[in-house]
């Protein structure tokens, strides 16, 4: 690829002094491939590596830095002018898309497919770099599936997003990050905003005083919560918006989440039961989450009657209760999860089953502990950073039959495979889910079991 540099507003490095920046710096380059983050990877004419975002593979762009100096290993940078456009790209249907502006969304100017396949192409290179597996040997077809409904045409999105945080400006506007940024960009509507997010009015309101606000829009039932996050020593505003919400308010003092008016929790559902999620508690953003990711997970494992099983991550008990309806009585599931409001809510959405146990702790502190040396099934739900070399390495001590991982980062996922192949267990099958349309973010639900089976 070939780059040349268009113009500098960077100063010249001397002996002794910090490196210069080249934040403004302008170069012309051919874009290459797609990078885990939401951007491709483009070269200077001297070698360095660009992190370009607001382009596409093969397109030819003028890049103008955005982070990074002389002794930078990359740098970052937006494609702000297009000499030679993709044939997947499409005009970015939402007005605060672009160099400079929103930085909730990372492929708006890209055709929903088109999308897709970047994603695709993402999760294959971090198997193939930080695994060794090619889609095959994952039991993957390389697709990436959208959500029911989501299939919509070029300059159409999605309205999926029922969690929104919300920054507020100095003025009291409620906007978002711009991207890596805390500069906030005001709009007046978020195209991937839910309904029920987009109907509370939160952009049109005055939040003078607070730092952010978190509007949820359950999708099992009608509950509208807002989170509110005040400056020190703000006061709450009176919240008035254009549809009933419960209040709550992120404490100064300890960081925690208090119910000011209203439930503190909002009801979802999943599998034919309702699922109490407290306190802004974790539950999948996009409506058809919960459910598309349960189905995929029991497709997997295929629990029996009497198997015993593990939830690690379990939240508010999503997968540990659709295991425990098809376990049966004689069957067992321990969940394990560290917020201590998760524990207290799964303890009440599985009240029903006598043999579901929920655990507070950390997972690799709280295993150990319960003196587990076998287990049936096991599915997983890590944070972004993955399960980790210790966990994986304990898992595959336990002899399951099936192990269900599921993932929103696919080069933690690919590291923890990594782990579980070094513990005697192989890919069955590996399914991709598009849950977090417009954004770089991909789902994915990986089934293992053990080599000696596939051999």
């Amino acid at each position: 690829m070939q780059a040349e540099p268009k113009k500098s507003q960077a100063g010249n490095s001397k002996e002794g002094s910090q490196p210069a920046s080249l934040i403004g710096q302008e170069y012309e380059v051919e874009v290459g491939p797609v990078a885990h983050g939401g951007h491709c990877v483009a070269r200077t004419a001297e070698g360095r590596v660009l992190f370009v975002r607001h382009t596409l593979p093969g397109e030819k762009v003028i890049a103008r830095v955005t982070d990074g100096d002389e002794e930078s290993r990359f740098l970052r940078a937006d494609a702000v002018t297009v000499l030679d456009a993709s044939k997947d790209r499409v005009e970015a249907p939402c007005p605060y898309a672009g160099p400079g502006r929103c930085g909730g969304c990372d492929w708006q100017h890209a055709k929903p497919g088109a999308q897709r396949r970047l994603k695709g192409e993402v999760i294959a290179e971090q198997l193939q770099r930080l695994a060794g597996l090619t889609p095959e040997e994952a039991g993957w077809d390389g697709t990436v599936v959208p959500a029911e409904g989501d299939k919509l045409p070029p300059g159409e999105v999605p309205a999926w997003r029922t969690r929104v945080q919300y920054a507020i400006d100095p003025d009291g506007n409620a906007g978002l990050r711009r991207h890596r940024s805390h500069e906030v960009e005001p709009i007046e509507h978020c195209m991937i905003a839910a309904p029920g997010v987009s109907e509370l009015g939160i952009e049109k309101h005055d939040w003078s005083g607070m730092e952010s606000v978190e509007a949820i829009a359950a999708t099992g039932s009608q509950d509208r919560q807002v989170i509110l996050e005040p400056k020190p020593g703000a006061r709450l505003p009176l919240v008035e918006l254009d549809k009933p919400v419960s209040v709550l308010r992120i404490a100064e003092q300890d960081g925690g989440v208090h119910r000011v008016h209203g439930r503190p929790f909002v009801r979802e559902r999943a599998d034919n039961r309702t699922y109490r999620v407290g306190n802004g508690g974790f539950w999948q953003v996009h409506p058809k989450a919960a459910e598309t990711l349960m189905l995929a997970v029991m497709q997997g494992l295929t629990p029996r009657k009497g198997d015993t099983a593990l939830d690690l991550y379990c939240g508010v008990g999503l997968f540990a209760g659709a295991i425990a309806d098809r376990v049966g009585d004689k069957g067992a599931v321990l969940g394990i999860e560290s917020g201590k409001r998760a524990v207290e809510d799964a303890r009440h959405n599985l009240a029903a089953f006598d043999r579901v146990r929920i655990e507070q702790g950390k997972v690799e502190a709280a295993l150990p502990r319960t003196g587990i040396t076998e287990v049936d099934l096991i599915v997983l739900d890590p944070p972004r950073a993955g399960a980790g070399k210790q966990t994986v390495r304990h898992l595959t001590k336990l002899g399951a039959r099936r192990i269900a991982y599921v993932a929103c980062d696919p080069a933690a996922l690919a590291r923890d495979l990594g782990y579980f192949r070094e513990g005697g267990y192989r890919v069955r099958t590996l399914r991709a889910f598009d849950l977090f349309p417009m954004t770089h973010h991909v789902e994915c639900v990986a089934i293992l079991e053990p080599a000696s089976k596939g051999a």
